[in-house]
């Protein structure tokens, strides 16, 4: 199923995990409407295409990742992705400038590069909210960027 004309629902629920990972009918809403007003945006604007890593998780599939269980990830929702591109710190500027979203996080990499890229988007509400994310004594932590 086509959700844009550069992303399908397959690319969008793919996990490595064996665990069922079907959206339900407002996952596949939430994550249609990410895909129209963010990734296929941004590549159309970048011009070249963009890999999701990890987009909607079953609760199951989430924890299994290590995903945040309280409160659980919006990628439960269908409200976020994870993207890799071959220059992900254009994507990141790109989407902070151009783009609606929620969320968007710098993951891990340095001051130059971020390993890739988290992105959420909600259909209303979204507090453009900037973050990075470090790995600090092996733990996760986050900090606000803007």
């Amino acid at each position: 199923m086509n959700l844009s004309k550069n992303f399908t629902l397959a690319e969008l629920t793919a996990t490595s995990s064996h665990l069922p990972n079907v959206p339900s009918e407002k996952e596949i809403t939430n994550l249609t409407a990410l895909v129209q007003n963010v990734l296929q945006p941004a590549r159309d604007l970048l011009g070249k295409p963009i890999h999701v890593t990890s987009g909607f998780r079953s609760i199951a599939v989430n924890k299994e990742q290590g995903g945040t269980m309280k409160p659980l990830s919006q990628h439960c929702f269908g409200e976020a992705v994870d993207l890799e591109v071959i220059d992900n710190a254009a994507l990141f500027h790109l989407i902070c400038t151009h783009l609606p979203y929620d969320q968007l996080i710098w993951e891990g990499g340095n001051e130059l590069q971020p390993d890739w890229i988290h992105v959420s988007y909600k259909a209303f509400r979204n507090r453009k909210q900037v973050l990075r994310m470090t790995v600090v004594k092996g733990k996760k932590k986050y900090s606000v960027i803007s």
